[in-house]
C-alpha cells in the first residue's frame, strides 16, 4: 500500500539540492508577488533556504514549509516597513494554487495575544476618562455616529462635541502612553 501512495504522489526531492534546483524559480514569483520588489524577493528565498538548510533533518515537508517559510518572511518584511500589498490575483496562464494553499489567513498566536492585550489596555485607559467623554467615545466609535447625531442625542452644540471628543481621545492617547500602549 505505501508503493501506491508513493506513485501517485509527485517525487519529493530528498536533499537540499534537488529543492533548490526544484524550487527557487516558483519560490521567486511567490514572494514577488507579496513584496513587488526583485532584490527584496530574492533576500527572502535565500534566507527561507538558508533556514531550511540549518534544520533540515527536522522539517517534514520542505516544499510546505519553504513556502510558509516565504509567506512569513515577507509578512515580517512589509511589517518593518514596506508598502502594504493586497493579496495577488492569479495571473492569467499561471497556477499560483500550490503557493497561496499554504498561507494561513489566520493572525500568529503572538499577534493574536498582542491584539487582545491592547483591547484590554485601551478599555482601561478609557475608564480614566469622565463619564461625559466616556459617553462621547461610545457614540462616535461603538454606534458610529456624526458629530450632528450626537449633538442631537446629548443636547450638545455641534463644536462642543467636537471640543470634547478632541481632548478625550487626546486624554486617552495620553494614557496609553502612560501605560506603554503606543
Amino acid at each position: 500500500m505505501r508503493q501506491t501512495e508513493r506513485k501517485t504522489e509527485p517525487p519529493q526531492p530528498e536533499r537540499i539540492e534537488e529543492l533548490f534546483a526544484a524550487l527557487e524559480s516558483p519560490l521567486m514569483s511567490y514572494a514577488l508577488r507579496l513584496v513587488r520588489n526583485t532584490a527584496t524577493a530574492e533576500d527572502i528565498v535565500q534566507e527561507a533556504f538558508m533556514r531550511l538548510h540549518k534544520q533540515f533533518n527536522e522539517v517534514r515537508e520542505p516544499r510546505h514549509w519553504l513556502y510558509r517559510t516565504v509567506h512569513n518572511l515577507a509578512l515580517n518584511d512589509q511589517r518593518r516597513g514596506a508598502n502594504v500589498i493586497s493579496w495577488p490575483e492569479e495571473p492569467s496562464g499561471q497556477n499560483t494554487t500550490v503557493a497561496c494553499e499554504y498561507a494561513d489567513p489566520q493572525p500568529l498566536p503572538d499577534e493574536q495575544i498582542a491584539r487582545m492585550e491592547g483591547i484590554g489596555l485601551v478599555r482601561l485607559c478609557l475608564e480614566t476618562l469622565d463619564a461625559r467623554s466616556r459617553e462621547l467615545v461610545h457614540l462616535k466609535f461603538d454606534e458610529d455616529l456624526s458629530y450632528k447625531e450626537i449633538s442631537e442625542r446629548t443636547g450638545l452644540n455641534i463644536g462642543h462635541v467636537g471640543y470634547l471628543l478632541h481632548h478625550a481621545l487626546k486624554s486617552l492617547a495620553d494614557e496609553l502612553t502612560r501605560n506603554g500602549g503606543v
